[in-house]
């Protein structure tokens, strides 16, 4: 859009007045009073645009006009055969210290642009990580809406106490677990790592992001995270780091399954309604990390330890030491054994029994009590759950459902198939002691799957 100004109120009409240039500049400039008065005013209000305001004040202000005697040596700085010769000394100044300002603002400009074009090349170039320590003694800070937090060191110690011994709740993987309670008050699990598959603090924390960007009903939320580098004033030596969970009150699946000696009447028995729904939960977490986000996480160590129990007696998938994202393009499917050997063995007897036709010994006699309302869902249920077990299990690995499949199975959608039978044991026990452990025959091992014989977890 073109504006065609010729007056002053052309001017005030389109864009408005303009500083003190419409009184300084106004009268007759061939006065040397005038002139300093309309130069002093042009230094206050000059900018980039220092054209702008020459020609504002001679051409619009001035109600002489531009091409009077006063516009022309003192606006412009022109050299006149006039009375007012005296003073081109002032005029020249003038000139000269607008065209250097003007100079100066456009060098800077263009330095300036160049400054943030490289700068956002940059960038591109190599995206900062959320963890990413801008100087030494700050603190990361995660990526937003994660909701995670970075704790110090000195905070976790003073939540556990200084990791006491009676805050300890266990071992859980990769390290040991204390109990904590934070400045607000609120009551978390403190995993102090002592061992890991992560070689340094950005695998570290990349998979600090990645669990923290979980959210489901059925997962251990986390909350924070803490590394301790070698170089700051700790009492440890060493890189230390910290995962900090919400705290689950009623401890893990196993204290409830197997209670120890020293706790057996502090823990009550599981009902069979109890046990299907943890059973639920724990089939839901897991199908939200096959399928829910992208790419796939896969836990690869589920167990009976790594189920909590929130105060709602709901099961929680945790520890996610194994999570790892799937790579893109990668299937469902992972070339690492699932599972632990004595999972295999009490599949191998489970397995045993039904195929004996005594699958109701494989149910554990609590449940099966008579006269006992909490337990009286059909034995058929509990069954049936136990085939989607052993299915899930099965060393055909080509047999093996999805998780979402399995999930369908024990919420009664679809069928469990036929199971054919497991072809060859992959282990034998072999009790030392008190009879509670056990080896693996080199001549019974895993068997060896090629790329297409794949485990999926």
């Amino acid at each position: 859009m073109i504006l065609f100004l010729i007056t002053y109120q052309d001017w005030v009409t389109k864009l408005g007045k303009s500083t003190a240039l419409d009184s300084a500049c106004k009268p007759d400039l061939v006065d040397l009073t005038s002139c300093s008065a309309c130069v002093a005013a042009g230094f206050k209000v000059q900018s980039a645009l220092i054209l702008i305001d020459v020609l504002y004040a001679a051409g619009i202000v001035n109600e002489f006009g531009p091409e009077s005697d006063g516009a022309v040596t003192c606006i412009f700085g022109l050299d006149l055969d006039s009375k007012v010769g005296s003073s081109n000394n002032g005029h020249s100044a003038l000139v000269f210290g607008l065209t250097g300002a003007s100079v100066a603002v456009l060098v800077m400009s263009i330095l300036l642009g160049l400054y943030f074009w490289y700068d956002k090349k940059r960038r591109k170039r190599n995206p900062p990580s959320p963890f990413d320590l801008e100087e030494r003694g700050s603190r990361p800070k995660l990526r937003p809406n994660t909701g995670s937090i970075w704790f110090k060191i000195h905070d976790l110690e003073k939540a556990t106490d200084n990791f006491s011994q009676k805050n300890f709740i266990g071992r859980g993987g990769f390290g040991f677990v204390y109990k904590g309670v934070l400045s607000d008050g609120t009551t978390v699990a403190v995993k102090r790592i002592i061992e890991s598959d992560f070689q340094g603090d950005t695998e570290f924390c990349n998979e600090v992001e990645i669990i923290s960007n979980l959210k489901h009903r059925n997962l251990v939320p986390l909350r924070g995270c803490c590394v301790v580098d070698e170089d700051e004033d700790y009492i440890e030596k060493g890189s230390q780091r910290y995962l900090v969970y919400d705290y689950m009150p009623n401890g893990n699946l196993d204290d409830h399954l197997f209670p120890s000696t020293d706790n057996r009447n502090e823990k009550k028995l599981l009902t069979w309604p109890q046990r299907k729904s943890i059973i639920l939960d724990v089939a839901k977490g897991l199908a939200y990390l096959h399928y829910g986000v992208k790419p796939a996480i896969y836990h690869r160590d589920i167990k009976a330890t790594n189920i909590l129990l929130d105060a709602d007696m709901r099961g929680r998938v945790a520890d996610f030491g194994l999570a790892k994202q799937s790579r893109e393009g990668q299937s469902h499917l992972t070339t690492r054994v699932a599972g632990s050997p004595r999972a295999f063995l009490i599949t191998d007897w489970v397995w045993s029994l039904v195929k004996a036709g005594k699958i109701e010994e494989a149910l554990d006699p609590s449940l099966l009590k008579d006269g006992d309302s909490s337990n009286s869902n059909p034995k058929a249920i509990m069954k049936s759950f136990v085939l989607v077990g052993i299915l899930c299990a099965h060393v055909m690995v080509a047999l093996r459902p999805t998780i979402m499949d399995a999930l369908k199975m024990l919420e009664g959608d679809i069928d469990v198939p036929p199971i054919p039978d497991r072809p060859i044991p992959l282990s034998h026990p072999s009790s030392f002691g008190d009879g509670n452990t056990f080896t693996i025959s080199p001549a019974l091992s895993f068997p060896q799957l090629n790329s297409g014989d794949m485990l999926r977890t």
